[in-house]
């Protein structure tokens, strides 16, 4: 696979499993952005050309199953076109530190054993990181997991989010999730390791489109470059400050050098030049939270089965001045807890957090991954699936610090062979 050019390495894969295990189909189906559907990449259906990918829903479906379970599935060859009397379909998860990037499925003319199936959920991990290394080098994957046309202001927008929305560390868990908007509203969320501590960042940039887009390109790049260089929380946070208070001044300035008719359609589409946000810093020793709020919305924190609205001091946005300055504030966060990070565009579909809070408890055994992907998903029903703002949110299941992870778990049951 290593020799093999970056496009068709997955494809080596799959024909050295076909080899090894007679299989009479070997497929690859990777997950779109949104994880609520599949493409197949590799096989006799797979696609791969210029037109937009099909895309076979996850909901109620047997691939559903084997990704929030994360066990592999086997059972008789009932996919259309699998194949014919005894043929076995296995379908195994490929993933990589909780992050579900797709699934490996194969016909075999036998149900295999335990050694079989150890070796096919071998070949999935490996296929993980197959995936991992040649993306860098090529568009074929990032194509299957686009499902819908993104807009330019899209495209802007999913560069500034990290390149795995989920991070199994085995003490803790973070997965983040984004809705977009039809006229994309600005969100962003990150999240990175150093040797000490947990970073995250949660944004919502004022506007719509590309000009959103922008504003939030200043502000996720000013907190990455201070936060690089070894900046603490507030450095970051003035750092962001002043990235979209610059931003404003040149904004402002090209505003009064227009002409009146330019300068009515830019009043039309709004004026305001600020960002929102919460930062955070947590220590993988001890669990201490430091905490920045940016005239952001408040977090909400599942403990023993109660949800709580978290409310710390709140600062002015990113770029709204004259500005005092931010406050380095405390996080109560304790071992078994559930952090949630949120925009307002997942509160107006609702009303209240009183909705989001019952979909947080009902949601406490699953895995942080599937349940973001849920939250994001009722936004959009509610909405008719037309929201008006980004919808987004970032889930932090934080266990005993220097301790295997046992906390939430999926509520399913693990998928047995059939």
């Amino acid at each position: 696979m290593e020799s093999a050019p970056p496009e068709t390495a997955v494809s080596v894969l799959a024909q050295l499993l076909a080899r090894r295990l007679a299989a009479t189909e070997v497929s690859f189906l990777i997950t779109d952005l949104g994880g609520k559907a599949v493409v197949r990449l590799t096989g006799a259906a797979a696609e791969g050309g210029p037109k937009q990918p099909r895309r076979i829903q996850l909901r109620g479906s047997v691939y559903e199953r084997v990704v929030r379970s994360q066990q592999a599935h086997v059972a008789s060859g009932d996919r259309e076109g699998a194949g014919g009397p005894g043929l076995v379909q296995v379908i195994a998860p490929v993933s990589d530190r909780g992050d579900a990037i797709g699934l490996l499925e194969l016909t075999v003319p036998a149900r295999p054993d335990r050694q079989t199936m150890q070796l096919i959920v071998d070949a999935a991990h490996a296929l993980a990181y197959v995936v991992i290394v040649n993306r860098r080098f090529t568009d074929l994957y990032e194509w299957g997991r686009r499902t819908t046309r993104l807009s330019l202001a899209a495209e802007i927008q999913h560069r500034l989010l990290p390149d795995s929305f989920t991070c199994d560390t085995g003490r803790f868990i973070v997965a983040g999730a984004l809705e977009p908007a039809a006229d994309i509203g600005g969100d962003t969320f990150d999240y990175t390791l150093d040797r000490h501590a947990l970073h995250l960042s949660l944004t919502d940039a004022m506007g719509h489109d590309v000009q959103a887009a922008l504003l939030a390109t200043m502000v996720v790049g000013a907190l990455r470059n201070a936060r690089r260089a070894g900046g603490s929380l507030l450095d970051q946070a003035q750092d962001a400050h002043q990235a979209v208070a610059d931003y404003a001044d040149q904004a402002h300035q090209a505003f009064t050098d227009r002409s009146e008719q330019v300068r009515q359609a830019i009043i039309r589409h709004g004026g305001q030049v600020m960002a929102t946000g919460q930062l955070l810093r947590v220590s993988l020793d001890t669990g201490q939270t430091t905490f920045i709020n940016a005239g952001h919305v408040w977090p909400l924190r599942l403990r023993d089965g109660q949800v709580e609205e978290l409310t710390p001091l709140v600062d002015l946005p990113f770029g709204v001045t004259p500005n005092p300055g931010y406050r380095l504030q405390s996080l109560d966060l304790r071992p078994g807890d559930r952090l949630l990070l949120l925009t307002d565009g997942m509160l107006e579909p609702q009303g209240t957090e009183a909705d989001l809070s019952d979909l947080l408890r009902q949601t406490s055994e699953w895995h942080p991954r599937d349940a973001v992907r849920l939250f994001t998903e009722t936004v959009l029903e509610l909405s008719h699936h037309d929201p008006r703002d980004d919808a987004t949110v970032l889930c932090l299941d934080w266990p005993v610090p220097n301790a295997p992870y046992t906390g939430p778990r999926n509520s399913d049951e693990q998928t047995t062979p059939s």
